[in-house]
């Protein structure tokens, strides 16, 4: 299965609309298979965005229990639906692919520049 950038931010969108209990929840994006939801879960948590739950009986089924503060801080840079819109898209174009790590620090970038007055050179 291929990891889906644009699903594991829905996600997150989602599971931060969640209260925290501390207990597995259950959230749902309109037309996706609950396996993609099942393994992007289980990617997030091992990219330490959120904290999930593997509930196991013979098969992968990971549920989402809260983001993490990390999770907390790419939402933020990535919430911006234009900004998430240009940096994917940039990294497709001269990338050829979308690497986590690296569309993180450009949305975070973005952020910058747009918050931190610009050094004259």
């Amino acid at each position: 299965m291929e990891r889906n950038m644009d699903l594991a931010r829905q996600i997150l969108m989602e599971l931060e609309k969640e209260p925290y209990r501390g207990t597995p929840v259950s959230i749902n994006i309109d037309d996706t298979p609950i396996e993609d939801m099942v393994y992007h879960v289980m990617l997030l948590d091992e990219a330490g965005l959120i904290e999930a739950f593997e509930l196991g009986f013979g098969e992968i089924n990971w549920m989402p229990i809260r983001l993490t503060w990390a999770g907390h801080e790419f939402l933020e840079a990535a919430r911006d639906e234009k900004r998430w819109k240009k940096a994917t898209k940039m990294l497709e174009t001269k990338g050829g692919g979308i690497v986590f790590e690296v569309l993180r620090d450009l949305l975070v970038s973005m952020v910058r520049s747009k918050v931190l007055p610009q050094k004259d050179s």
